[in-house]
């Protein structure tokens, strides 16, 4: 006969009311946890830029002198990473923006002829077929007029530009609430970047002392596993996009190709996407350069097929695709899923989290198997 004591049927007891007033109250909850993110989005911003700062400002760390005075390394470093990042950020903004502006420009200017250029030899193309009159007629007839639908277009965005004055108010109080939440997150990623050895053993403490020994080391484990690839990701996406838009400009002025410059910095902005981001800016760089020469298109595709070939199979492998551990088709995947949840953001934050899991899965399986397989072992 089944026995239960009076502690079983509490803890069931209690997991029924949890879950009765988790669905009941569902709208409630998350509400009450949206608001509690909303509150606390400062604090994770700092959190960010504490963990994106830290990068250079251990590797300054590990640079000091040793002469020099130890109790200076860490205010000195935290401020030259700061610095190092301020200048980082502002010199791709200065490279960037202007070539941004000239692509837009560019595919704003050419665009419309490029389309009515389609048209006109599509039309040429039904005049010279054997088609019927009539079906030729109704063809021609159904090809849009793209100077119309862009006049269409333009005159809709201005026709909204009458009340944008009204929410001006209202823009200068966002763009202040932005500010007010980067520069509470830049002091707060300040003090975790001043403390974090502190700060590390209190949680560890903590860790150990609520909590039993084996999940603390597991969750650990996880927590390194997880620092570990998002800071392989990190370093090494920036150091690919680089290496394949300079790769990519070098290559395209070496052919005479147009837009060489321009196209360059386009291909390594989107790199920092990984796998699907030099495709993006692969068509917009193809359809910039068609817009004045078809076959100067068709070389640069050839060219950047090529210059990605060289890059996947001998820089990507080694700065990033043995960094992070991850198979190709598992970075594809995550890319993906990634960017079916959250877009651009879940692009990037995809691939190390992936890594992650299949670093911690890989692991646990050849804690449990004698004969690990070797696809998930190697």
């Amino acid at each position: 006969m089944l026995h239960l004591d009076w502690k079983t049927c509490l803890r069931a007891a209690v997991t029924v009311v949890a879950v009765w007033l988790l669905v009941h109250y569902w709208g409630t909850l998350a509400g009450g946890v949206m608001l509690a993110f909303h509150a606390a989005a400062p604090l994770l911003l700092g959190c960010v830029i504490a963990y994106v700062v830290n990068i250079p400002m251990s590797l300054l760390e590990r640079l000091w002198p040793r002469r020099a005075p130890r109790a200076l390394r860490r205010p000195v470093c935290l401020v030259a990473a700061f610095a190092l990042v301020v200048l980082v950020l502002t010199a791709l903004t200065s490279m960037l923006l202007p070539e941004l502006a000239r692509c837009i420009q560019v595919l704003v200017d050419k665009l419309p002829d490029a389309l009515n250029t389609a048209t006109l030899q599509v039309e040429q193309m039904l005049q010279n077929s054997s088609l019927p009159a009539d079906a030729s007629t109704n063809l021609q007839k159904a090809l849009p007029d793209w100077n119309g639908m862009i006049g269409q277009g333009i005159n809709l965005v201005l026709s909204g530009v009458g009340g944008a004055m009204g929410k001006l108010a209202q823009a200068i109080g966002s763009l202040f609430s932005a500010a007010v939440m980067v520069l509470v997150g830049l002091i707060f990623a300040s003090y975790l970047l001043l403390g974090k050895e502190r700060l590390a053993r209190q949680c560890t403490r903590l860790m150990t002392t609520y909590l039993p020994k084996g999940i603390t080391d597991r969750a650990l484990y996880v927590l390194d596993t997880i620092n570990d690839s998002f800071h392989s990701f990190i370093v090494g996406q920036c150091i690919e996009a680089v290496i394949l838009g300079a790769l990519c400009t070098v290559a395209m002025l070496l052919f005479r190709l147009p837009y060489a410059s321009m196209i360059g910095v386009l291909i390594g902005f989107t790199a920092l996407i990984p796998i699907a981001g030099a495709y993006i800016g692969a068509v917009v760089g193809a359809f910039m350069i068609f817009t004045i020469s078809p076959v100067q298109a068709l070389v640069f595709i050839i060219v950047l097929v090529v210059v990605q070939q060289l890059e996947g199979n001998l820089i990507y492998p080694r700065v990033v695709g043995a960094s992070i551990g991850l198979p190709g088709i598992w970075v594809l995947a995550a890319v993906t899923i990634g960017g079916g949840v959250m877009g651009v953001g879940g692009m990037l934050l995809g691939v190390p989290l992936a890594a992650a899991l299949y670093r911690l899965l890989r692991h646990d399986m050849n804690k449990r198997t004698a004969d690990p397989d070797p696809v998930l072992s190697d």
